[in-house]
């Protein structure tokens, strides 16, 4: 296209000159030589001015606001501004379509859960979305073309930065107490230019603690016991003929109990895994509120075996719609809870309430020991206890009330926690209406 305008534009310069010395000559033969020169100077100068002039006009109307019109001319001078005019156009079409590649892009930059950062090669700031704002402390508006490390000062940062070497990506921790910890990775590109990304992994890191944690407690958890069945079996082993049949018999009861509690920590284990890990829910199905709480009143009665005063209180009744291997789980540990943590000759309620909106709620309480206020968020932590010593004694696993937390927020219930030290606690399970078919 450009080859054609431009033989289009000296064909047409070479036709006007080749008139121009046609007249010329004319001029030249009818009237004299020197009208013939005259004229075919002051055609030439009249063509040169005349060029001059459009090459102005198209100078000036560069220098005009993008969009204004194109001179109109005649002759090759047309063609030529019709050429500059299409491709300003085209120009002006791929600027468009670049300025709204980089508007996606940095949309899309904006959306993502990670920081991005630009830099120069003096590590100014040239470009960052809203997350790396959040995550390093700076303002768009206000940092832009400054140094990034007069801004982020954290130490470790700099000497990353500072190093060139981005093989591996930098963690390093903001703020203090309860902070973000950051995994930076830095990534050359262009021309000496330095894209940074930012991820907020302080939550993969609290998991990673509360794994190392659990691994901890269950090897604590399973020790006990096992040190205890090593050290009877040992003892029988190596002096069976010294100890009366009375002896071997407490020995191998202690040894059995201690075998029972690895099973039940066992189980509570592998429940409790399985709610975490997302396992399917059992068949949901219709239960009987009434019914379950009658049920679980006469295990607690039998596990309390006379030492409590276990009351059941049905105020409505109600359906359920979930899991009545799981609702029964959680009941009963709340209620086995209840009668570890109560002494002797005190007293445990549970009950049942169908209020007047349609949601229902399961409570036990008792008048035991009671909980210290600061205790009652963490009760549903795996391996939490308030009295440790206690809990092993009365063969708790630490892990109910973790399994109660689960089963119930697979079936959209919340719990609530009341209690005082030496006036007893109370736990209550507030289920909402969807999950509740009055009867």
């Amino acid at each position: 296209m450009i080859i054609r305008s431009l033989r289009y534009v000296w064909t047409s310069a070479l036709a006007v000159l080749s008139l121009l010395f046609f007249v010329s000559l004319l001029v030249l033969v009818i009237v004299g030589v020197g009208w013939g020169v005259a004229v075919c100077i002051a055609g030439l100068i009249a063509f040169v001015l005349h060029d001059r002039f459009q090459l102005r006009r198209l100078l000036l109307w560069t220098r005009e606001p993008i969009g204004t019109p194109v001179p109109a001319a005649r002759g090759y001078w047309g063609r030529v501004f019709a050429e500059f005019d299409r491709r300003t156009r085209q120009s002006y079409e791929v600027r468009d379509r670049l300025a709204h590649a980089l508007e996606r892009f940095q949309s899309a930059s904006q959306a993502m859960p990670d920081g991005v950062l630009y830099l120069s090669s003096d590590d100014t700031i040239e470009w960052l979305n809203a997350r790396a704002e959040q995550h390093f402390g700076l303002d768009r508006a206000r940092d832009l073309g400054a140094p990034v490390t007069h801004l982020v000062r954290h130490p470790d940062f700099v000497r990353y930065l500072g190093s060139r070497r981005y093989g591996e990506p930098l963690v390093m921790h903001v703020g203090r107490g309860a902070g973000l910890t950051l995994q930076v990775q830095v990534i050359p590109f262009g021309d000496d230019q330095y894209l940074v990304l930012s991820r907020d992994i302080s939550q993969l890191e609290r998991l990673e603690t509360m794994r190392r944690d659990f691994v901890a407690n269950v090897s604590h958890e399973l020790r006990t016991p096992l040190t205890v069945i090593e050290g009877f079996l040992e003892t029988l082993t190596d002096g069976l003929d010294d100890f009366a049949r009375e002896d071997v018999h407490r020995y191998l009861t202690l040894a059995h109990e201690q075998s029972g509690r690895m099973r039940r920590l066992i189980d509570d284990l592998l429940t409790l895994s399985a709610l975490e890990t997302g396992a399917p829910a059992p068949v949901e199905e219709d239960v009987d509120a009434a019914d379950l709480m009658r049920e679980v009143h006469k295990e607690t009665e039998l596990l309390s075996a006379g030492r409590h005063a276990v009351t059941l209180k049905l105020e409505g009744g109600g359906v359920l719609h979930g899991s009545y291997k799981e609702l029964h789980s959680a009941v009963a540990n709340l209620a086995s809870n209840a009668v570890r943590y109560t002494p002797a000759g005190g007293n445990i309620e549970m009950g049942w309430r169908l209020d007047a909106d349609g949601s229902g709620e399961f409570w036990v309480q008792d008048d035991g020991i009671g909980i210290e206020a600061d205790h009652i968020p963490r009760l549903t932590e795996r391996f939490y206890r308030v009295d440790r010593g206690r809990s092993r004694e009365t063969g708790g696993t630490g892990l109910g009330l973790a399994i109660v937390k689960h089963i119930l927020t697979r079936h959209q219930a919340d719990l609530a926690v009341h209690s005082r030290p030496g006036a007893g606690s109370r736990f209550t399970v507030h289920f909402p209406s969807a999950r509740i078919t009055q009867d």
